[in-house]
């Protein structure tokens, strides 16, 4: 750990421009919005391919994904917020290597949910045709409704299992 003190979070309408200005570059620049969860169809299909070809090339879904995942632009946009968030947390002073939980839950309890948590949404993406970033963000820039429904019951779901689950982190 470091002496320095942790630095302030960066504000939310500054960091939200930017943001905006990242998913216009990604427009300009590839022709396609902000997501990530076709990079990770593009891992998972290569990696059937590699070891069961015959099962990937009878599958629509494989053939359609499966390639060089370096080849694919949203592998490196995934690696690069993966990088961009450790060289920004490690800059701010605050990247710790811990597992946060509440009192009551134990580390391997809020791992095992995290992780059921995100089959869930790995699923739900993939019947979705998008991840949550890619719907909210490009969805939500192209004004798609789907993208627009998708979003407010994703906070309104939020809100209404926090009052549930507030007592787990106190």
């Amino acid at each position: 750990m470091s002496d320095h003190p942790d630095q302030p979070y960066m504000n939310p309408y500054l960091a939200g421009f930017g943001l905006g200005l990242a998913l216009l570059a990604a427009f300009v620049v590839m022709g396609w919005g902000l997501g990530a969860s076709s990079a990770f169809s593009t891992c998972a299909a290569t990696c059937v391919a590699a070891a069961a070809p015959g099962y990937a090339a009878g599958n629509g879904y494989f053939t359609e994904y499966a390639g060089n995942p370096l080849q694919d632009w949203l592998t490196w946009e995934v690696l690069g917020a993966i990088a961009g968030g450790l060289v920004s947390g490690l800059i701010a002073n605050r990247s710790r290597l811990t597992i946060e939980h509440g009192p009551r839950w134990t580390r391997g309890r809020r791992l095992l949910f995290a992780f059921v948590g995100g089959m869930i949404m790995a699923i739900g993406a993939r019947i979705g045709g998008g991840c949550t970033s890619g719907q909210a963000l490009t969805g939500g820039a192209l004004l798609n409704l789907g993208s627009w429904v998708f979003m407010f019951s994703v906070f309104g779901g939020g809100y209404a299992l926090a009052w549930f689950l507030r007592r787990q982190w106190i």
